[in-house]
Order: C-alpha cells, then structure tokens, then sequence
C-alpha cells in the first residue's frame, strides 16, 4: 500500500516525537522517583515487576499500532493508533528509566505477573506472554488484512490488550510502593478505560464486537 507524500512524514515525524518522548520520559522518571521515594525498590517488589511486564505489555501495543497505519486509511482509527503508539512509547520509557535508576534487570526474574500473586497462571501460548497480548498468528493475521477488516481486528486486539492493561495497572495501584509509579498505573487504568470505551463505539459503528 503506498500513500502519499504528506503522510508519511507525518508518520515519521511521529516516531522522531516517540524518540523525544522516550528520553523525556526516562530523564523525568529519575528526577521525580529522586524526589518521591528515596529506597530502591528490590528486585521481587510488586514496583519492580510491573515495570518489567508492563514495558514488555506496552512494546505490544506499540507494534500493533504502527501495524495498522499502513493496513487502513481511516483518519479516525490512523489517529487512535498514533496516540497510543506514542502514549504507550513514552510510558515504556518511564518505565525502563526506573529499573535503570534502581539498577536492577529488566528481564523478568520470575514468571509473569508473578508480583501480582499470579505466578500459577497457565503459560501464554504462541507469544501471548499475559492478559490481553495478541498471539503472533493474531498479529500475523492483522499484517495480512486492510481497510475495514484490518481496523475491526485490531480494535478487537486493542481492547482486549487494554483490558489486560488496566488490570495490570490496578494491581500496581494496590500493590506499588514508589508514588510516582503508582500515579503513572493510575493514569493508565484512566486512559485506557476512555479508550476501551471509544473503541467499542468505533467497533459497533462497523458492525462488529470487542
């Protein structure tokens, strides 16, 4: 699919904004955890893990999201798709700014979501790492279709990978130690519950269901 001149460097211009927001993100990660919580968070702390399985769940919405901005010519989910791509980039930033700050790793030491008591869950199949991911045959599939089809599926994916989010989020809420952390989990439960809700708008006006 190719389009045309002006779109293209808008979408470039988006990522060099992703870039600047990353390390704007990561720069003000340290300087307001500095200020809000002086103690290194350990390595098995509720903070820790969901810094980690968040970056991870984060780095899925982003791809999905430069995925469908060359499968559709839809202003209106081209542009929910840009927010989140960028929204999500930046938030991942954060995070990985923190486990840097406390200089522990950013691979997960445990199984996922284990800091959320959920270490029992069954493993994730075909890539589906925790709640909500898409599977590598679902973003194959979303790679493959275009226009009407390509928007209805990953509004489908994106909601589901949201509702995993917020779950994920809110455990965070609950269980977070450091501020700032636990005030960036509850922006995103707030976020992503106003997008989940747009998207089954968007969703039923197509005639489909999350």
């Amino acid at each position: 699919m190719k389009w045309p001149g002006k779109r293209r460097t808008r979408w470039i211009a988006g990522g060099v904004a992703v870039a600047a927001l990353l390390a704007g993100g990561i720069t003000a990660a340290v300087a307001a955890t500095g200020s809000d919580s002086p103690d290194v968070p350990a390595s098995s702390s509720a903070d820790a893990g969901f810094a980690r399985d968040m970056a991870v769940h984060h780095q899925q919405a982003v791809e999905m999201s430069y995925i469908v901005r060359d499968r559709t010519d839809d202003e209106e989910v081209r542009r929910l798709a840009y927010d989140i791509a960028q929204t999500q980039a930046n938030q991942r930033g954060m995070l990985l700014g923190w486990l840097d700050l406390w200089e522990l790793p950013k691979v997960p030491e445990g199984a996922p979501m284990e800091w959320m008591g959920m270490e029992d869950m069954p493993p994730g199949e075909d890539g589906a790492l925790m709640p909500g991911m898409a599977t590598r045959t679902e973003l194959s599939r979303l790679g493959k279709l275009s226009g009407e089809k390509a928007e209805i599926l990953y509004l489908q994916l994106m909601t589901r990978h949201h509702r995993g989010g917020v779950h994920m989020a809110e455990g965070c809420v609950r269980r977070c130690e450091v501020p700032v952390e636990r005030r960036l989990a509850r922006g995103m439960v707030e976020s992503q519950e106003s997008e989940i809700a747009l998207m089954s708008t968007m969703l039923k006006s197509r005639d489909a269901k999350p």
